[in-house]
């Protein structure tokens, strides 16, 4: 028989729980299961639908309105809940009414688009300034003050968004009239409404001035025109694109979701020729800004200008892939994904059939340097049939030139026999000519410094086919005129060095002559501020002398300042008073 001490141990199996599915994380949990991120992209919005627009006979007691009528009910009535205030004492003061919502915000914004839908765009948003209190909301300090890149900095220096603006506001030329226009005839002040000059609720770490509630429902009646598919509401939306970009960066999460989805809107409402002058350049300088919200958001829209206009994203290749290979690398693994995903939907736009193959392999080598090799290989299996163009090259020459610049010999045969093959196929010497300085010094590197003779024939050889590519009779020539473009580009880029070292002396200079005349106003003002206060202590000091002398005259004199006598208390005195004069 078993005997069982205080040493005794047993084992009792535990029971298994399965996980429930579809649980909810608890708050301060990671959201990474198996290495994949849990948070994912938001699905697309669902369409905004107007409440009072939405009837038939409420449009037409709208329309049965005067022009003036009209123009108030929309300013007061429509434009006001659009941007979350309550209207001017339309319902009454003593009728109670709901805070201002998402969703109540979004119906206001369809009751505003059916409004342009039905007046008209040019009537809607100008005649009736619609368009001058939207853009007032997202940018009171002009389309030039988006994201916040000043002068020196960004994709144009002296200020991109500046020069983008004069391009980009053909929509929204003469805003000024059109804001006083909208204050004439319907009693508003567009100086002093509530809109522009409430602090409530407002994004103080990024200088906003409007409220939350206020960009939201711009960006939700931006959405809400799109969704109006006209294309006479495009020139006044577009413009607009920066403003929407810029609020993806908003502390609020409301804010930030509605900009995500007036900027999909936006894009899939442009016109693709459109995208050299207004989508791209914004989409270049919104990856200057310093949010990361603002990248990310900017790259999707890239991946999503792909999708709508690949053959005008196809022939700007040699401009967007440095522009999205330099977001690779950034600290934030949120924009380091969405640049991946960009660059490889925009170098898919190409339509060399040669290289199609390559292309997911090459953008990995990008992304990865240390599988440049692997690249190489793929595009030294492919046979070059089809014209090379500017942008085919764009996609290959950063893997070739960083293949050229590896330790091991082998692989730099590998490259140049890619170079030689690309090369005799060149359309143009145009189209080759910014990746000269790319491949020309490197390639001839090779032919200087490797010790094995057939690998640099073959490097000789690349050199050759690639200079005759750049229009050059020898090699002589061609290093002369890629050492002359150089040349070039480094004194214009000392220039501009220069023009901006001077334009931030120039502010300096002002700024300390601003704060010598501040300080030379407070000096002033504290002279002034002491002379006061020396006059006021002597009439101070003459006060206290005249109430000492009154004090000394009372003692020595023998009636009171009431006339009486102090001994007896009496105006006269009795005889038997000690100061009866006999009097």
């Amino acid at each position: 028989m078993a005997s069982i001490s205080a040493a005794t141990t047993h084992k009792v199996a535990k029971k298994k729980v399965p996980p429930k599915k579809g649980g909810i994380l608890k708050s301060g949990t990671s959201s990474k299961i198996k290495g994949k991120a849990g948070a994912s992209k938001r699905g697309s919005a669902p369409k905004l639908l107007p409440s009072e627009l939405a009837h038939p006979t409420t449009i037409e007691r709208f329309t049965a309105l005067s022009v003036e009528q009209q123009k108030d009910r929309t300013l007061n009535d429509f434009l006001p809940h659009c941007l979350g205030e309550r209207a001017n004492f339309h319902e009454g003061i003593a009728t109670p009414h709901t805070a201002s919502t998402t969703q109540s915000r979004g119906k206001a914004a369809a009751d505003l688009a059916a409004l342009v839908k039905l007046l008209g765009p040019t009537v809607a948003l100008k005649q009736f300034g619609v368009l001058a209190e939207i853009e007032k909301t997202l940018l009171p300090q002009g389309l030039g003050a988006v994201f916040g890149n000043g002068p020196g900095r960004g994709v144009h220096p002296g200020g991109g968004m500046r020069k983008i603006a004069s391009t980009a506001s053909l929509a929204s030329m003469d805003s000024d009239n059109a804001v006083r226009s909208a204050g004439m005839g319907s009693g508003m002040d567009p100086s002093t409404m509530s809109l522009a000059t409430s602090s409530v609720g407002t994004d103080s770490k990024r200088g906003k001035t409007t409220p939350a509630n206020a960009r939201e429902g711009a960006l939700l009646f931006l959405r809400a025109l799109c969704e109006l598919k006209m294309k006479g509401v495009e020139p006044y939306v577009v413009p607009l694109l920066a403003a929407a970009l810029d609020e993806c960066a908003s502390s609020s999460s409301g804010v930030r979701e509605a900009a995500e989805d007036a900027s999909t809107a936006i894009v899939a409402l442009a016109n693709p020729l459109a995208v050299p002058m207004l989508i791209l350049p914004v989409l270049f300088e919104a990856l200057h800004s310093p949010e990361w919200r603002v990248k990310a958001t900017a790259l999707e829209r890239l991946v999503q200008v792909a999708a709508l206009a690949p053959r005008q994203t196809s022939k700007l290749l040699p401009k967007i892939i440095p522009t999205v290979t330099s977001q690779i690398w950034d600290t934030k693994p949120q924009v380091t994904k969405a640049a991946k995903e960009a660059l490889l939907a925009v170098c898919e736009t190409n339509d060399n059939p040669d290289v199609m193959p390559a292309i997911p392999k090459v953008v990995h080598a990008v992304a990865k340097p240390a599988d440049t090799y692997k690249a190489v290989e793929e595009l030294m299996a492919t046979t070059f049939v089809a014209t090379v163009d500017a942008s085919t090259l764009s996609i290959l020459c950063p893997v070739l030139s960083r293949g050229l610049k590896e330790k091991n010999a082998v692989r730099k045969r590998a490259c140049c026999v890619v170079i030689e093959n690309m090369s005799r196929l060149v359309d143009s010497p145009n189209a080759v000519a910014p990746f000269g300085p790319l491949l020309v010094p490197e390639l001839k590197k090779v032919v200087e410094n490797v010790q094995f003779e057939d690998i640099r024939d073959v490097a000789l050889s690349a050199l050759q086919a690639l200079t005759r590519a750049l229009g050059h009779a020898d090699i002589e020539a061609a290093m002369a005129e890629i050492m002359k473009a150089e040349a070039e580009r480094a004194a214009a880029e000392q220039q501009r060095i220069e023009e901006a070292l001077e334009e931030e002396k120039e502010r300096e200079e002002a700024q300390q002559k601003k704060e010598e005349e501040e300080r030379k106003q407070f000096r002033e003002a504290m002279e002034a501020q002491r002379l006061l206060d020396k006059l006021a202590l002597e009439e101070e000091e003459k006060q206290k002398e005249k109430a000492m002398l009154k004090k000394e005259q009372q003692k020595k004199s023998t009636k009171s300042a009431a006339g009486k006598c102090q001994g007896c208390g009496l105006k006269k005195c009795k005889k038997t008073c000690l100061f009866y004069s006999g009097k």
